[in-house]
């Protein structure tokens, strides 16, 4: 049985979504937040899951709270740290010291738009696709090994909300996976930093948005060519 450790700052709806997946072979050790109001910390004890505040206000340096913090979660013996909306930037000896078992979920197709506001970026760069990526954790904010991503369409109209509301429901489906994917021991990096998903066939399909209309035959032209 794997241990998971998930770290929230708020509600936690990707905790959420991991608990009710009930990946099989792993359970919840431990829900923790660095916010002592985080309502993830309800729904945690809710269902039984220990859960712990380890608030960062308390200490004078973030070097000083990542210790405690690694602490905290090691008295649970991880196999896996979930980053659920934790919103905190994690020094570099945290981050080494869960090297290849601490995952990230991030809301936009990385390396597009890593850090904050990612929908509002996304509209206004005026992208056609928008999504999600859950990535391993690395030194460098939001860089990490992909290891799953979900694409959705930007629509006409579109605002932050309707934006983000999209793409969290993805979140909701390829983290879950993710974690699941880890637990099964399918998940390794290679040398140059790509993740392999080991016992799947990764199809060759290509799709656009919008999608391309079938009468008009390719019309295609390199950039910057053209009368």
């Amino acid at each position: 049985m794997k241990s998971i450790v998930i770290l929230v700052s708020g509600r936690g709806s990707n905790m959420e979504a991991i608990v009710r997946a009930g990946v099989p072979g792993a359970r919840i050790s431990a829900v923790i937040s660095n916010r002592p109001d985080a309502k993830g910390l309800e729904f945690a004890t809710a269902n039984g899951i220990p859960a712990i505040v380890v608030d960062h206000k308390a200490f004078p340096t973030r070097e000083a709270f990542d210790r405690a913090l690694a602490e905290a979660i090691d008295a649970h013996a991880p196999d896996l740290v979930v980053l659920a909306g934790f919103m905190r930037v994690l020094t570099e000896e945290f981050v080494r010291h869960y090297e290849g078992r601490l995952l990230n979920i991030h809301p936009s197709l990385l390396p597009a738009f890593p850090g904050l506001h990612t929908h509002r970026r996304a509209l206004e760069a005026g992208v056609r696709v928008h999504g999600a990526t859950v990535h391993f954790v690395t030194a460098a904010l939001d860089c990490g090994p992909v290891v799953i991503q979900a694409v959705v369409p930007v629509l006409p109209g579109d605002d932050e909300e309707t934006l983000s509301v999209r793409v969290l429901a993805q979140e909701h489906r390829i983290y879950p996976q993710a974690v699941r994917w880890f637990v099964e021991g399918r998940l390794s990096v290679a040398a140059d930093g790509r993740v392999a998903l080991h016992g799947e066939s990764a199809g060759a399909a290509a799709w656009t948005v919008p999608a391309l209309d079938p009468l008009a035959g390719d019309r295609s032209e390199a950039c910057g060519t053209g009368s």
